[in-house]
């Protein structure tokens, strides 16, 4: 059985190359996600607590405008901080899901030549046992019609390399 050679093994690796590189392209837009979304939820917990202290200390009863100003400064601050985080959070999601749609193409490209490639090798065993049962069935009838094996042989490995060499030209 003559050995199989897919043609477009060099497309097959650079093509898994790109898949793997997707893969951790996408790995990394999750994380930048996660660490997004951790910036949000710690700044929803900074603005939570300010506001608890800024309740304590409305409590207190005497009024303290200089106070009520930093304070409401601060909250200021700290929703717009929230803000900011929220439109990164967005902006990592937007990323992820364009990191993801990339995977998925990148994928989709690998299957295409590994099913092109399962294609060619199922020929290609075909076609090679094809050339074995013709070798086997010629043997039978020229050992029917009583020439050596020796012969039959050297036709035989004659004709496979004219066979081989017209498939292999174009």
């Amino acid at each position: 059985m003559k050995r199989f050679r897919f043609p477009l093994r060099p497309v097959a690796v650079i093509r898994a190359h790109r898949e793997m590189q997707a893969r951790q392209a996408l790995g990394a837009a999750t994380a930048a996600l996660n660490a997004a979304a951790a910036q949000v939820a710690a700044a929803r917990v900074r603005g939570a607590e300010l506001e608890q202290a800024i309740a304590a200390a409305r409590t207190t009863g005497a009024f303290q405008p200089q106070l009520q100003v930093a304070s409401f400064r601060a909250y200021q601050r700290e929703r717009a901080a929230e803000a900011a985080a929220l439109k990164q959070l967005d902006v990592a999601r937007t990323e992820q899901a364009r990191r993801r749609a990339a995977c998925v193409e990148a994928h989709r490209q690998v299957k295409v030549v590994a099913k092109l490639e399962a294609r060619a090798r199922a020929t290609h065993r075909t076609e090679c046992l094809r050339s074995e049962q013709a070798e086997i069935d010629e043997r039978a009838a020229f050992s029917a019609s009583g020439r050596s094996a020796l012969a039959l042989s050297a036709e035989a490995s004659a004709k496979a390399d004219s066979a081989h060499f017209n498939a292999s030209t174009p």
